[in-house]
């Protein structure tokens, strides 16, 4: 089988660089005066190993910085730990999503007694408090200077937080200023621990901890003006083989279908559970959206039959060309009263990575969702998808050889319409082995611009858009 076009995206780049300018085609909107930070996996080999998996690979920031019409560029890898202790012994020090790192057996049988957890936060950017942090699934975010890209080391709650096991996707609430999350401590007795952090000053507050048999792995969460929602998928794992096995992270979780889709209801002000709501089985990486109308909780996600997806995204067979699964945009009815749920299919279109006008639609009822799309059956991502989820229609963007990244969507000034702004998205043209940034109209998804660079910037997971100093507050474009 040959090599498919887009193998180029999950290789290694070493080259970190600071252009000031970059060649631009087309005209850039003139309001867009901020910083676009990306973050995904960038180096995939230390010495004689390499990852295995797509979301193992080092962590690497990268920055493109709008200012009159002028584009700069820069990236840097993010020096965590698990990048430091790489570089310094030239091996994989710590285990990953899906890879673990060669021991001897006295080095197994220390690590059961003394975990080393990986701070590779490799998956996305969000603040904390007034800090810019880089994250990923287990609880260390790491801060960053969002001029430079230098990193500041690792983030500190104001209080010991419980678990092992995080999400990349905190939700921030503009009406409180807190941003929300949950930890998963595995033990003998499990539990999820659901909180929030002040934006004005980092102070946590514990909101609820509720116990569970077998933890589900989940990678995002919903939120409702009055709620969380945790979608337990029936991939679930038992804390005592996670701990024993010596397998990879992942590979320690079992599919269940049988225990089908649960859908845990949280009051955010006093941490009641108000409902348990059970649907067929299936999985998901990513929430779209959740708000509350007629007494029920409506609940947007990209629904996967089951986890053959995590599969897919091994290393060997993405660059193999393996045909990686699709994820469909899902619709729950989740009825408080009675607990009863039902499911409607919103697209016929692929789509994955989506965000939204978070600012104006987060925990509201909203009209449309961008995401990645495939226009070929089985092939990477291979188009930007605008799906409108009242017409239940959808708009592309595509080009023969090239591989767009998630879409962040930017509200242009005085924003009146829902999708009044720009998209962007780093693209990989395999065609001349380097990438882009794209730049679209949101509303007409028409092209405006494009920002080359002179080198390829490996397939990254997500990032965020910031406003220039004196732009206003920066959250004001998070998506999660």
């Amino acid at each position: 089988m040959s090599s498919p076009p887009y193998r180029l995206g999950f290789s290694t780049l070493d080259q970190e660089v600071c252009l000031q300018d970059v060649p631009v085609q087309g005209r850039l909107p003139a309001w867009l005066r901020g910083t676009l930070v990306r973050n995904g996996p960038a180096k995939f080999e230390v010495g004689p190993q390499g990852y295995r998996h797509w979301f193992d690979g080092l962590a690497m920031l990268h920055a493109f910085a709008f200012q009159g019409g002028h584009v700069s560029y820069a990236n840097r890898f993010l020096e965590s730990q698990s990048f430091l202790e790489a570089r310094e012994q030239g091996k994989i020090s710590r285990g990953e999503f899906g890879t673990a790192p060669r021991r001897s057996l006295f080095g197994r049988v220390m690590a059961i007694f003394s975990p080393r957890t990986t701070d590779n936060a490799a998956v996305s950017i969000n603040m904390l408090a007034d800090h810019y942090v880089a994250l990923t699934e287990a609880p260390l975010p790491i801060m960053f200077d969002p001029e430079t890209l230098r990193t500041l080391g690792p983030f500190h709650y104001d209080t010991q937080l419980k678990g092992q096991l995080s999400t990349a996707h905190p939700h921030f609430d503009f009406g409180s200023q807190q941003s929300f999350d949950y930890l998963t401590e595995l033990a003998r007795q499990s539990v999820y621990h659901l909180f929030a952090t002040a934006a004005e000053n980092g102070r946590v507050h514990h909101i609820t901890s509720v116990r569970v048999d077998q933890p589900a792995y989940m990678h995002s969460f919903g939120m409702t003006q009055q709620y969380v929602i945790l979608a337990e998928f029936p991939l679930v794992v038992r804390p005592l083989a996670l701990r024993l096995s010596g397998k990879p992270f992942i590979e320690n979780f079992t599919w269940q279908p049988g225990r089908g889709t649960r859908f845990r209801v949280i009051r955010k002000d006093d941490g009641q559970v108000v409902a348990t709501c059970e649907s067929d089985a299936c999985f998901a990486f990513h929430h779209v959206n959740a708000f509350e109308q007629q007494g029920e909780i409506v609940v947007d996600l990209v629904a996967y039959p089951g986890p053959a997806i995590i599969d897919a995204l091994y290393l060997d067979k993405l660059r193999g060309g393996v045909d990686v699964p699709t994820g469909h945009l899902r619709r729950y009815h989740l009825r408080l009263a009675s607990g009863d749920t039902r499911y409607e299919a919103l697209l016929q279109e692929a789509l994955e990575f989506p965000r939204l006008n978070y600012r104006a639609c987060n925990g509201n009822p909203y009209r449309y969702v961008f995401g990645t799309g495939n226009r070929l059956s089985g092939n990477f991502m291979d188009q930007l998808v605008k799906a409108d989820v009242h017409e239940r229609t959808a708009t592309t963007w595509g080009e023969l050889g090239c591989y767009p990244g998630e879409p962040v969507f930017v509200a242009a000034p005085q924003a009146r319409g829902e999708d009044e702004g720009a998209i962007l998205s780093v693209v990989l043209d395999a065609h001349r082995g380097a990438s882009f940034l794209l730049v679209l109209d949101a509303s007409s998804f028409a092209e405006l611009a494009r920002a080359e660079v002179p080198h390829h910037i490996p397939f990254g997971l997500h990032g965020q858009y910031f406003e220039s100093p004196g732009g206003g507050d920066p959250r004001r474009h998070l998506h999660r």
